[in-house]
């Protein structure tokens, strides 16, 4: 028989044999995925940031359905889709998904180039990341923003920036989904997602320098020295001290502004509060003249 054709019917043979294999494996293993999955998966964003603490947003919907299936969605948000998107997900559902308080991404540090001068000159990796691992960067604080944009880069919704007046980043609460991807990003912590709170306003401490007052004043201006003054003048217990560096706790805060005006450094920050009106002295100067003393009685007749 002629070699070539024994080959084929070999090779086929072998074919056959190893499609069978397959699919009967691919019927007797195959995973079902529930329909609503990819339902669910059509209404999030995609943006895949993993602000919602899982890989994408394939993930967060196959979470959501096995959260239906328990009958509870509690703990489950898409902070980029937001109460819109969530009010979608939990109407295909049948589910009723609570209201989740907006949040914001803040930048905890005041270290301008005023407030913190240079020190020193940083000529590897320009990366926060490769920054951070030589030391304290450019300036004397150990703990405040290195500026070199590693935030920037990881936010996919153009939400954060470097001044390039004060070399610190800054967040456009406009456009922050408070993902968390730029609190990821950051090698020294010093961004947080916050409560953006009513109007949109609120306190917070505007620095995470953990030295002792002395070092961290001879580091950076701004920087808060755990005086604990702050903490004396609140009436709601929202303001602990731990680690020489005071933290305004957004659950508690009553946004009196107390605590804001006894902090010797300036370091407690208010975002959104109308301005102050200034006093109408010359208001006040009228009303003070328009009371004027009795006439005496019995004057000259």
């Amino acid at each position: 028989m002629n070699l070539i054709l024994v080959a084929v019917i070999a090779l086929g043979a072998i074919g056959l044999v190893s499609a069978t294999v397959l699919y009967v494996c691919s019927k007797k293993f195959a995973v079902k995925e529930d329909p609503r999955v990819g339902e669910v998966a059509a209404l999030l964003p995609q943006a895949n940031c993993g602000g919602c603490g899982f890989a994408g947003c394939s993930g967060l919907a196959g979470a959501l359905v096995k959260g239906a299936d328990a009958g509870s969605l509690e703990g489950l948000f898409c902070p980029v889709g937001g109460q819109e998107v969530m009010g979608k997900v939990a109407d295909l559902l049948g589910m009723a998904v609570a209201n989740a308080e907006p949040m914001v991404a803040v930048v905890r540090c005041n270290g301008t180039c005023e407030n913190r001068p240079k020190i020193a000159e940083y000529s590897g990796l320009r990366t926060c990341t490769a920054m951070h691992a030589c030391g304290a960067g450019e300036t004397a604080c150990g703990y405040g923003c290195l500026g070199c944009g590693d935030c920037v880069a990881a936010c996919q919704f153009g939400a954060i920036a470097i001044n390039p007046e004060t070399g610190i980043a800054e967040v456009d609460e406009d456009k922050c989904t408070s993902c968390g991807a730029c609190v990821k990003a950051c090698p020294r912590g010093i961004i947080e997602l916050r409560k953006k709170g009513p109007k949109g306003r609120r306190l917070y401490v505007r620095c995470v320098n953990k030295d002792k007052g002395p070092v961290a004043m001879k580091a950076c201006k701004a920087a808060c020295i755990g005086c604990g003054k702050c903490q004396k003048e609140c009436q709601f217990d929202a303001i602990i001290i731990a680690n020489n560096v005071a933290y305004i706790d957004p659950n508690k805060c009553r946004l009196c502004r107390k605590c804001e005006k006894a902090c010797p450094t300036h370091a407690i920050i208010s975002v959104n509060f109308p301005a102050p009106k200034p006093k109408d002295e010359v208001v006040a100067a009228v009303a003070s003249e328009s009371v004027e003393p009795k006439s005496k009685e019995g004057t000259e007749q």
